[in-house]
């Protein structure tokens, strides 16, 4: 069935953003549209004008024999400013506080919406970086992770507390939880990371940077490099964490059940 430019353009757009950093020939389009070449590129000269217009990622063309086009899901300063500031504001609401001063934010970390704009903000600061896998470890930084992982379309490594014998033999280690100060456990296959892969350790909260620190000292038993940490949340002190040049989304402040206040606030440095 032959389509008009609109019809091409709109689909074009479709595929790219459902694959984002996933390279597509002209052929494909070719194919799939029954579409010369020329008319092909005309299009997506096109489409990458009015995503970068309307501030909706980035088209990318990729010049030689094993080129083509891919889509990222790049978001600009302005939209991540205003996303994280919605963001805290939700998780400012008093009725959140938890005993133990504990901060409620499971409907945030398990909205797909939300946590989708989050990884993309997390692809944003690490698309550079030529990334193999995304790391976490089990279970509230999955879905962030996950989505991390998708716009940056590579695969993600989860690390467990306990190993599982249906992943074969494995790699453990012993951490101190900064948090807690408990000696904790982690571990992974040790076919899961390939030796000297490039990674990004993503998780959901941070408050001594315990738990990075175990996921990076793993990595080394890989030979891995760890390219960037990113968590959801952040707390202000201790300001010395066991990690450096992390990057967080949100700053935790203060959470006072006395008197009911919460103060969270954007990671100012993302803009």
């Amino acid at each position: 069935m032959k389509l008009k430019r609109n019809e091409r353009i709109g689909a074009l757009i479709k595929i790219l953003s459902d694959h984002p950093n996933e390279i597509f020939t002209l052929s494909y389009f070719t194919d799939r549209f029954y579409a010369a070449k020329s008319t092909i590129s005309e299009d997506i000269v096109v489409a990458k004008k009015l995503m970068e217009d309307l501030h909706l990622g980035k088209i990318e063309t990729i010049a030689g024999a094993a080129g083509g086009v891919k889509y990222m899901p790049l978001i600009s300063r302005e939209d991540s400013k205003k996303f994280l500031e919605e963001i805290s504001n939700k998780l400012s609401d008093p009725g959140r506080i938890i005993p133990g001063a504990f901060l409620y934010m499971a409907d945030i970390i398990y909205n797909p919406s939300l946590v989708r704009k989050m990884g993309e903000i997390f692809a944003t600061q690490f698309v550079e970086e030529s990334i193999d896998y995304v790391v976490t470890v089990e279970t509230k930084g999955i879905p962030l992770a996950m989505m991390t992982a998708n716009a940056l379309n590579v695969p993600l490594i989860i690390l467990r507390r306990d190993s599982k014998v249906t992943e074969g033999s494995t790699v453990s280690i012993n951490y101190v939880s900064g948090s807690t100060g408990k000696i904790q456990t982690m571990s992974v296959a040790k076919r899961a990371i390939k030796h000297g892969a490039n990674v990004i350790i993503i998780d959901d909260f941070m408050k001594a940077g315990g738990t990075a620190k175990g996921m990076t000292d793993i990595i080394q038993e890989f030979e891995g490099h760890v390219k960037g940490i990113g968590v959801m949340i952040a707390t202000r002190e201790p300001k010395e964490k066991l990690v450096q040049d992390y990057v967080p989304l949100l700053i935790l402040d203060k959470v006072d059940p006395i008197c009911q206040q919460i103060l969270i606030y954007p990671n100012e440095k993302l803009f």
